[in-house]
């Protein structure tokens, strides 16, 4: 079972998540936070699979508490997927570096966000198109930004497979768009990770967009 954690000011909005979330077989709703400050200490004492954060939340607010929860050792074998209506590039950027693993908005379908849970809770990270465009904004705000030299290290290989995870693509999915086997996708991925020293895909992402180098 994959155990959340409700973070949400907004008595109504978790019980709308906890319906959604109780209907899912491999899901179960473990607690509910209604400020930041709980959040942390729900986390630290529940040691959930995945957290879903709110960003506006009295006292401390959902980026903050992200960045305690990552930076606990106690904790931070939770991973927090943020979802809000502020889908802005600061709110996404202070979020990510804060160490999420997701960002979407609240109108995401239900199905979609089920979807997401999975995703977050197997290890994997994900943004929403709009948190994508935001990142993207960002770093075309920065033209001029150098490329570091980790960036410059990747092959012309693993730059295209950089963009297509930069895309949204699975390691499936870019496998069969370069016809090479999902093992090889998945190396290629590792390897530019190393070379990045990003800790999964969305801080990967944000890196190359920063850079200038997509």
């Amino acid at each position: 079972m994959i155990r959340v954690l409700l973070a949400d000011d907004q008595t109504l909005v978790r019980a709308a998540f906890a319906l959604l979330v109780g209907s899912a077989e491999d899901m179960e709703v473990v607690g509910e936070a209604g400020t930041g400050d709980d959040a942390v200490t729900l986390t630290l004492d529940l040691r959930p699979d995945v957290v879903l954060m709110d960003i506006r939340m009295p006292s401390t607010d959902g980026i903050e508490a992200t960045r305690q929860i990552v930076a606990d050792a106690g904790s931070s074998g939770s991973k927090v997927l943020i979802l809000t209506t502020f889908e802005t590039d600061t709110n996404v950027l202070r979020g990510l570096r804060a160490g999420a693993c997701g960002f979407l908005p609240k109108d995401t379908r239900p199905d979609a966000l089920l979807h997401a849970i999975r995703t977050v809770a197997a290890g994997e990270a994900l943004l929403s198109p709009g948190a994508t465009r935001a990142v993207i904004t960002r770093a075309l705000s920065r033209p001029d930004a150098p490329v570091p030299e980790r960036l410059a290290s990747l092959t012309a290989r693993e730059r295209e497979v950089l963009q297509l995870v930069a895309a949204g693509r699975s390691n499936q999915e870019i496998a069969d768009e370069l016809v090479v086997s999902p093992l090889t996708a998945k190396t290629h991925v590792g390897r530019i990770l190393a070379k990045m020293d990003a800790r999964d895909r969305v801080h990967l992402v944000i890196a190359a967009y920063e850079a200038g180098l997509l």
